[in-house]
């Protein structure tokens, strides 16, 4: 399967200067968030692929206009082409947010547990998961040390106890330029989404 993975900055090479060439048997299109609702409606009518999303930190403006004809896979398990993905938007939770003083897709560690938790049930249903697809990443393998960069530890055992394939997350823009596109933990593979990478599993 050939997955198309978008995170953080709309790309200007896939916005304005469209090559179709370029994303021949793409499969799947995966959004780690904040991206502009057009831009991603407009990657599932120039590709035709699916997109699944999660929700980034800055995408308050999907409650009122989310991403026409995509699918948010917030909390949800669910299983395309004989791959399991699970999808947990949000960052950790930095500052507060004029709507009833709530940030929307911002999480507590323990708000975060909690999501993890519901999603058990589900997980093993499926006989685990293939993909974790996330806005923030994990602790300790791909964030920074700053709150609002700060990843979930929950993320963590997670992935020792399922052993997925992969880990698509956003959120760290590949630290500016000085992080590597995706690092291997325990056998997994994490792949930062910033921009948009290509990739086949």
């Amino acid at each position: 399967m050939r997955i198309l993975a978008v995170s953080d900055t709309e790309s200007e090479y896939i916005w304005d200067y469209f090559d179709e060439s370029r994303f021949e048997g793409v499969d799947l299109i995966i959004s780690c968030g904040d991206l502009k609702s057009q831009y991603l409606s407009f990657l599932i009518t120039m590709i035709k692929a699916p997109l699944f999303y999660v929700h980034g930190n800055h995408d308050t403006n999907y409650v009122d206009n989310p991403p026409e004809g995509c699918d948010c896979i917030e909390d949800k398990i669910v299983e395309y082409k004989g791959i399991r993905i699970i999808g947990l938007g949000g960052s950790m939770k930095y500052n507060s947010h004029p709507y009833n003083s709530v940030p929307p897709w911002q999480y507590t560690e323990k708000q975060m547990a909690k999501r993890v938790r519901k999603l058990e049930r589900k997980i093993k249903a499926y006989k685990g998961f293939d993909i974790l697809v996330t806005h923030a990443p994990a602790y300790g393998i791909t964030d920074d040390e700053d709150l609002c960069h700060t990843g979930f530890k929950c993320f963590v055992p997670l992935l020792d106890k399922y052993q997925p394939r992969l880990m698509i997350h956003g959120h760290m823009h590949r630290k500016y330029g000085k992080a590597p596109r995706s690092i291997n933990y325990n056998g997994i593979e994490v792949v930062d989404a910033f921009g948009y990478h290509l990739m086949d599993i």
